[in-house]
């Protein structure tokens, strides 16, 4: 069901780029998909992921510089190159896709289409191009389900000769057209999403720097061969079935990088030897590399001690070897940490730190169990495996539901597979104990004794186990278990009074029906750790109930206004009002003509899922200031006591867009109003901490705060302004920091 009969088509955000670590993902790890780097390319072009699909030139596309390695420059009038139809590019189903393109465009200026990637027709497909100063990224599948994807096209302003990193993703789309699917980004920031669905196999062959046949562009569509690209592309990677996230989508933005980087091993990999090779790929500008290396973080991190190793030429390094680091060998079941920094000293910038990256040894004791340690709902029918131990050539295993009799087990026999079926099936919310000893000869290394339990508790506990910075009025949740018919809560500060309650001890709390896997803790105490056990109920099955793992969380330091995890996607029956989406509590201008926000998405998820401060949701909030402001109104339940706990400050956290009309933005208490001392706060990217001391807002009885409302534009005061889309999450009360410690 739609919120609102007009439905927003598109919204516009940009992320921020932040830290070294955005790396690229490494190419020979792509096992469904296929990447072309261009840093091999003879008579035809070499597929650089794990498969092996090698795509051939048309006309005489040309080897130049790119920003990493090798490139192909196009000449705009008769080349490009042909990927042939595979299943991990076109001819499958596709509901998660990303594709992204690294390219610099000789003149944007053209009027002609010039296509960087193309896929499929004008039924189904994908397309990359650049038009009259936009680049474009499209998507569509006008058949196969209803109602069908009639075509998403978003796009954005680019600049001749200048290098740029565009990527298009599916993300979660099913069989029929649904806002927020198709997603553009362009240098690691994200551009626009829209609707989109899933794309089903769809043939005629893959384009880069021109079109092979037939394709959709944003003013109609296309047939024949043609489009060509004049301008430089550097790498194309193509994922078959996942939607990258924002952290990976950042590794490719369309920079120089002047940071050392794709470390081998894997940064927290392994080294399978006692000696051996680490490898890294250069920054953009280095010269040299000035090598640290130890076992010990904080000394690597910062030069300490004798961790520089020198300065080199090389992108290698032996370790583990006389006269080199590690002279008498690495040690199995150590970890050891290194780093890189850039040198030029014709660079100003220069050195370029690099981030701290670690390898280890594998131990002589087995490792890595399947289940892991600690596992819940584990199948009655599991197998179990393991990593062998360094060197180890035998396996002994010790298995039951009694941890000082799996940890004292000895004589067990000798097996030489890593894997384990336990005898009989598992019980139901059993948890059971297991052992692995390594038989490496003449010696046995002892393994952990590690642990899981089976199916039948209730899983996946919110907050989440572990979890720190908890609201301290936290609603609990869970998945009810396999056989559940009702739900025993118990909650409580004392982890082993929770886990020995029964239903007479204060620890237990509530019944909860089937369908109900919520449980509302109350106001509890700041910066306490508290613990939570659900027992499966079910009177007509043996066995019932099943007593259920203990969770913790902690709460923060802080009291949660609004964090936006609460609201949901329940629609009202016809001519009910709506009761918990996130347009149900916070009120915005829908159906006036003076409010311009309108606040969450027209179709489910109501709230924002996917560019979040914090958690799971955030409040999208689009804003329209043609002679308006937008306003958005939470009338208050708790906390209404702005006093309470001696909170002090407001905190807030917000993105906005360098897209999106400059405006101001404010908080208002009543007739209170606070506004942020940026007049073009909307236009801040990134997301944005913004803290306001309580005693701005004059006037406010701080003891029985009503309502919230956030703004954009001047209060009361509309004005020929535009429009833009807004992000919030995270609305605390925090007390004052502490004062500092006197110096003697």
């Amino acid at each position: 069901m739609c919120k609102r009969l007009i439905c927003l088509t598109s919204f516009v955000v940009v992320l921020a780029l932040a830290g070294n670590a955005r790396a690229q993902l490494d190419p020979a790890s792509v096992t469904d998909g296929h990447v072309y780097l261009f840093e091999d390319v003879g008579a035809d072009v070499q597929d650089d992921s794990a498969n092996s699909h090698t795509s051939n030139l048309i006309g005489s596309p040309q080897v130049a510089d790119g920003l990493k390695g090798k490139a192909l420059q196009f000449n705009g009038t008769s080349d490009g190159v042909h990927i042939p139809d595979a299943t991990a590019i076109n001819l499958s189903t596709n509901q998660n896709r990303t594709v992204i393109a690294i390219f610099n465009c000789a003149d944007v200026s053209k009027s002609e289409k010039q296509v960087v990637y193309e896929e499929g027709g004008t039924t189904r497909g994908l397309v990359i191009y650049v038009h009259e100063g936009m680049v474009y990224a499209g998507g569509w599948n006008l058949s196969d389900y209803t109602p069908e994807w009639t075509g998403t096209h978003h796009s954005a302003p680019i600049a001749s000769n200048v290098w740029y990193s565009v990527a298009m993703v599916v993300r979660d789309a099913g069989a029929a057209q649904e806002e927020g699917k198709f997603e553009m980004w362009m240098d690691g920031e994200l551009i626009a999403v829209g609707p989109g669905g899933q794309l089903q196999s769809r043939s005629d062959d893959v384009g880069i720097g021109h079109r092979v046949s037939e394709s959709k562009f944003h003013d109609g569509n296309a047939t024949g061969g043609g489009s060509y690209f004049e301008g430089i592309i550097d790498d194309v990677w193509i994922l078959s079935n996942a939607a990258l996230t924002q952290d990976e989508l950042r590794g490719f933005a369309a920079e120089v990088w002047p940071f050392a980087f794709g470390p081998t091993p894997p940064d927290g990999g392994f080294l399978m030897g006692t000696w051996g090779n680490l490898f890294w790929a250069p920054g953009g500008f280095a010269v040299t590399h000035d090598v640290y290396a130890g076992e010990n973080f904080d000394d690597v991190s910062s030069g300490a001690g004798d961790t520089f190793i020198g300065n080199q030429a090389g992108t290698d390094l032996i370790v583990g070897f006389p006269g080199f680091p590690f002279p008498d060998g690495l040690v199995p079941g150590t970890t050891y940490y290194w780093r890189i920094d850039e040198v030029n000293d014709a660079n100003a910038d220069s050195p370029w730190k690099g981030d701290v990256w670690s390898f280890s040894v594998p131990p002589k004791t087995a490792y890595a169990p399947v289940p892991a340690d600690g596992a819940e709902s584990v199948a009655l029918d599991a197998e179990l495996n393991w990593t062998g131990g360094f060197e180890a050539k035998l396996h002994t295993v010790y298995f039951g539901d009694n941890f000082d009799d799996v940890n004292s087990a000895a004589g067990g026999s000798l097996t030489g597979d890593p894997f384990f079926t336990p005898p009989g099936p598992l019980e139901l919310a059993k948890t059971y104990y297991w052992r692995v000893d390594e038989f490496d000869p003449p010696t046995t290394h002892k393994g952990e004794v590690w642990s899981f339990t089976a199916e039948g508790t209730a899983a996946n506990p919110y907050p989440a186990k572990g979890a720190v910075d908890v609201s301290p009025t936290p609603i609990l949740r869970w998945a009810a278990g396999s056989l559940a018919a009702s739900h025993g809560v118990y909650f409580g500060a004392d982890a082993d009074a929770v886990k020995n309650a029964g239903k007479t001890s204060p620890e237990y709390k509530a019944a909860a029906a089937l369908g109900e896997e919520t449980y509302d803790a109350g106001r509890l105490e700041l910066e306490t750790t508290y613990y939570w056990r659900i027992d499966e109920v079910n009177s007509t099955e043996p066995g019932s109930p099943w007593i259920g793992n203990v969770w913790s969380f902690t709460t923060g330091d802080f009291l949660v206004v609004d964090d936006f995890e609460s609201y949901d996607d329940i629609d009202p029956l016809p001519g009910e009002p709506g009761v918990n989406r996130i347009f149900d509590k916070w009120i915005d201008g829908f159906g006036t003509l003076t409010n311009g926000a309108l606040v969450g998405n027209p179709l489910p998820p109501y709230a924002e899922t996917t560019i979040v401060h914090g958690d799971a949701q955030s409040m999208n909030y689009a804003y329209d200031n043609a002679n308006k402001t937008s306003e958005a109104t939470l009338t208050l339940v708790y906390p209404r006591d702005w006093t309470e706990e001696g909170v002090a400050k407001l905190s807030l956290w917000f993105r906005g867009s360098s897209g999106n009309a400059a405006d101001r933005i404010f908080v208002a208490l009543g007739n209170a109003v606070v506004y942020h001392d940026d007049v073009s706060a909307t236009q801040l990217s990134g997301w944005n901490e913004w803290v306001i001391d309580l005693t701005r807002f004059a006037g406010v009885n701080l003891t029985n705060v009503n309502t919230i409302t956030i703004g954009i534009g001047t209060k009361n005061s509309p004005a020929a302004g535009g429009t833009g889309m807004m992000y919030f999450d995270d609305i605390r009360l925090l007390r004052p920091a502490p004062e500092p410690e006197p110096q003697l």
